[in-house]
């Protein structure tokens, strides 16, 4: 008896699980995965997507914002090198990254030169008075712009002991220099390399 009691509730279970399955079949449906269609404004808007990147490789263009913000990092990088070439460690460190392989082997050499004089630079960067795009150059990707600046610096170099061979530790010198920069336009690095002086 107590057997027959047990296949009932096997059975009752079973039902119950059935009915339970199927209901959720039912709601859920047999499908796995997304089996609609796209929603058409969603495909334009990836369209989208695609052609802006795209344009924003290809097209490089050179206007005034752009300006702008060139020369705001130009400046920049202006002070960052002179400033790293007229210290006493004769040594350029941190203004390596903008400078090209060959402005940074000439750099180089002349505080080598400077080293073995014995001599070496002070300099206190008072600011940069101007700084203005004389021109822009594209030849296939690259983008050369050449900038005048003015700036004012307390400079003077001394040998080891300290006497001054050129240059007033007290006096304000204004300079002025032409440098180009340069940098790949189809390249994702933004960075602008020094690559002449020609002052």
């Amino acid at each position: 008896m107590n057997y027959s009691f047990e296949y009932i509730d096997i059975i009752l279970l079973a039902m119950i699980a059935g009915f339970i399955f199927l209901r959720l079949r039912g709601i859920l449906g047999k499908r796995t995965g997304f089996e609609g269609k796209p929603n058409p404004q969603f495909k334009e808007i990836l369209k989208n997507v695609k052609v802006d990147n795209l344009k924003k490789k290809v097209v490089n263009t050179f206007d005034q914002d752009a300006q702008k913000e060139f020369l705001k990092g130009a400046r920049i990088a202006y002070e960052t090198i002179i400033t790293d070439f007229s210290d006493n460690d004769n040594k350029i460190t941190t203004s390596k990254p903008l400078l090209d392989k060959q402005i940074f082997d000439q750099f180089t050499q002349a505080l080598n030169q400077r080293k073995e004089k014995g001599y070496f630079a002070e300099i206190t960067f008072i600011g940069i008075n101007s700084a203005e795009i004389k021109e822009h150059k594209k030849n296939g990707n690259i983008l050369n712009v050449t900038v005048n600046f003015i700036a004012e610096v307390i400079t003077c170099i001394k040998d080891k002991d300290k006497n001054i061979i050129s240059g007033d530790p007290e006096k304000i010198k204004r300079i002025y220099d032409t440098w180009v920069f340069s940098r790949d336009t189809t390249s994702p690095n933004p960075n602008w390399l020094l690559v002449n002086t020609l002052n």
